[in-house]
C-alpha cells in the first residue's frame, strides 16, 4: 500500500484501496489499507465475497511481488544509515519489514531508544507506517513488533518474559502448525514454553522448538544482511533440491563460466567469491572463498570448493537440500592477460604459488600470510608477516587464523648468505670460549648445556642502519656442534679490556 500511495498511482479520494493476486478458489486480497480493513477487510479473503458482502466501492490493484521486493531493498539500503547490518524480511515473516543489528552501533545516535526515535520519525515523516521494537534477538523483535502493543525497548536478558503473553502466531510458525497448537489449548508463548519438549519435538518437529528457542535467545539466528548489487554474479535453481558436495561443486564450475567471459571482457579476474546456498526451508547458508592472484579459472575455483566442502563436512547442514545455488564476485583485481603456450609447458611459478596458498587456505581453514621484506639488514627487523597479496596489491582480509608458510626465504642464489630456518624472536643469552678475543667461538654454554664446536664459518658483520640510534655491530657465526647441530651465533660489539664482548644464539638451522 505505501509504495503505491508513493508512487501516486491511486489518487487520494478516500475510497478503500486492497490488492489481490490469484489464489486458491480464484482472486484473493494480500493487502488492505486502513479504510478497508476498517470496513472489516482482512488479507486472505476471497475477492468475489468480500464485494458482495461490502456495499461501498473498492478499488482493487493486481499484486506486483517484484516491485514490492525491489521496493523493500530500497528501503534497506536507506536503512544502512543505522548499521551495515540490514537484513530484509524472508518468507517466514511475510517480507514486509527488516531486522537491523545495532548492537555496537547504537552509540552513534546517542542510545537505543535515541536510534528508534530517529527512525520512526524519519519512517513517519516519509508517510511510511511502521511497527519498531528492541530486543536480544531477531525473533522477540519481530514478535514484539508484529504483535506487542507498539514501540518497545526490551532489557537485556528479558526476551522470555517480554514473549509470554504474544499469541504463538508470533513464532513465525506455519498456519496449519498454529491451528494445530491452539487446538491443544496452547494459544500463548507462555504456554509453549513451560510444556514438556520431548512430546512437543515428537508430535510437531524439530522447527517449532527452533523458533522458540530463537526467540528466547536459546539457539542462534543469524542474519543474512542485504548487500549492493553485485556486477558479476549468476544463479542457479532446482527443481529437486541438492545436497551433494559433488553436485554443488559441479554447479558452482559451470555458474564461474558463466561469469568469466564477463570477467574477461573487462580486464579482471575474481578475488573473492561468495557462494550462497538457499535451502528448501528458506535457511540461506554463504561461503566465502579468496584467491591470491586474480582468477578466471572455473576449475581452479572447484578445485577450492572442493577442499573447503570437505573440511566442512557435516558442518555444511544441507537439511532438505539446496534449491537455489548462487555465486558472486565479491572482489576483482586486473588480470594481465597471458599467451597462450604452443606446447605443455609446466605452469609459471607465481601462478602456482598462488594456487598453493590458495589450497592451503581451503585445507586447513587458516589465513596464509608471507615474509615481506623491510629496509634493514637487523635480521629482526629484515623481515614482517604480512597477508598474501595479489599482484594488484590488494589484500585479501579475513577474520580466519593464520598459517605462517615462507615461500620466498632469500638464499645464496640471491647474494646473501643462508639464514637459519628458525630465529628466535629475542637472542638468547649464551657464554662463548674463544681461542681469541675476535675470534669464531671453540666451546659454549647455551640452555644449561655445553657444546663443543666442530666447525665455525665467518664472521658476517652486520650493522644498524645509520637513520637509527647508534649500535655496536654484530658479527654472525654459522656454528656446527659436534652433536650435529647448526645455530647461528653473534658477538655483540667488539671486545674491550676487562670487557669481553657477550655472545647471543640468534636462530636454528637444523
Amino acid at each position: 500500500m505505501t509504495r503505491l500511495r508513493r508512487a501516486q498511482a491511486v489518487p487520494d479520494d478516500g475510497t478503500p484501496l486492497a490488492v489481490a493476486a490469484v489464489g486458491p478458489g480464484g482472486l484473493r486480497l494480500t493487502a488492505v489499507d486502513a479504510r478497508a480493513r476498517a470496513l472489516g477487510l482482512r488479507s486472505g479473503e476471497p475477492l468475489g465475497r468480500v464485494r458482495a458482502r461490502i456495499g461501498t466501492p473498492l478499488r482493487v490493484h493486481p499484486a506486483d511481488p517484484e516491485a514490492d521486493a525491489a521496493a523493500l531493498v530500497r528501503l534497506c539500503l536507506w536503512a544502512q544509515r543505522y548499521t551495515p547490518c540490514v537484513a530484509p524480511f524472508g518468507s517466514p515473516e511475510g517480507g514486509e519489514g527488516f531486522f537491523l543489528d545495532v548492537e555496537g552501533a547504537s552509540h552513534l545516535q546517542g542510545g537505543e531508544a535515541e536510534l528508534m526515535a530517529d527512525l520512526a520519525g524519519r519512517l513517519s515523516a516519509h508517510a511510511i507506517p511502521a511497527r519498531l521494537a528492541l530486543a536480544d534477538t531477531a525473533g522477540a523483535a519481530f514478535a514484539l513488533a508484529r504483535h506487542g502493543s507498539g514501540r518497545s525497548i526490551v532489557p537485556p536478558g528479558g526476551c522470555a518474559d517480554a514473549l509470554r503473553a504474544l499469541p504463538i502466531e508470533a513464532l513465525r510458525l506455519e498456519a496449519g502448525l498454529v491451528t494445530a497448537l491452539k487446538r491443544l489449548g496452547l494459544r500463548r508463548i507462555g504456554a509453549l514454553a513451560e510444556a514438556p519438549r520431548a512430546p512437543l519435538a515428537r508430535r510437531f518437529g524439530e522447527v517449532l522448538l527452533t523458533r522458540l528457542d530463537q526467540a528466547q535467545g536459546h539457539r542462534p539466528e543469524p542474519l543474512v544482511p542485504i548487500g549492493e548489487a553485485t556486477a558479476y554474479g549468476a544463479t542457479r535453481g532446482f527443481l529437486d533440491p541438492i545436497s551433494q558436495q559433488d553436485t554443488i561443486v559441479a554447479c558452482v564450475h559451470r555458474l564461474m563460466r558463466e561469469i568469466a567471459p564477463r570477467l574477461a571482457a573487462d580486464g579482471l579476474g575474481a578475488c573473492s567469491l561468495r557462494l550462497t546456498l538457499h535451502r528448501v526451508d528458506d535457511v540461506m547458508r554463504g561461503l566465502d572463498l579468496g584467491f591470491a592472484e586474480p582468477t578466471r579459472c572455473a576449475e581452479h575455483v572447484a578445485r577450492l570448493l572442493r577442499l573447503r566442502l570437505e573440511r566442512l563436512g557435516s558442518d555444511l547442514d544441507a537439511g532438505f537440500g539446496f534449491e537455489t545455488v548462487r555465486l558472486d564476485v565479491t572482489g576483482t583485481g586486473a588480470m594481465l592477460e597471458r599467451q597462450a603456450a604452443l606446447s605443455a609447458v609446466a605452469v609459471p611459478e607465481p601462478l602456482a604459488l598462488g594456487r598453493l596458498a590458495d589450497a592451503l587456505r581451503q585445507r586447513t581453514g587458516r589465513r596464509v600470510i608471507r615474509l615481506e621484506p623491510r629496509a634493514s639488514h637487523v635480521p629482526e627487523r629484515a623481515d614482517m608477516l604480512a597477508p598474501w597479496r595479489n599482484r594488484a596489491g590488494r589484500l585479501r582480509p579475513s577474520p580466519e587464523p593464520v598459517t605462517r608458510v615462507t615461500l620466498n626465504w632469500p638464499g645464496p642464489e640471491d647474494g646473501l648468505r643462508p639464514r637459519p630456518l628458525v630465529l628466535f624472536e629475542r637472542s638468547e643469552a649464551t657464554e662463548v670460549i674463544a681461542l681469541a678475543p675476535e675470534g669464531p667461538p671453540e666451546r659454549f654454554r647455551w640452555r644449561r648445556r655445553l657444546h663443543r664446536v666442530a666447525h665455525a664459518e665467518g664472521p658476517e658483520r652486520i650493522a644498524a642502519e645509520w637513520w637509527h640510534a647508534p649500535a655496536p655491530a654484530r658479527d654472525y657465526y654459522v656454528v656446527e656442534c659436534e652433536a650435529g647441530r647448526r645455530l647461528w651465533l653473534y658477538r655483540d660489539g667488539a671486545h674491550a679490556p676487562g670487557e669481553p664482548a657477550a655472545w647471543y644464539v640468534h636462530g636454528l638451522f637444523a
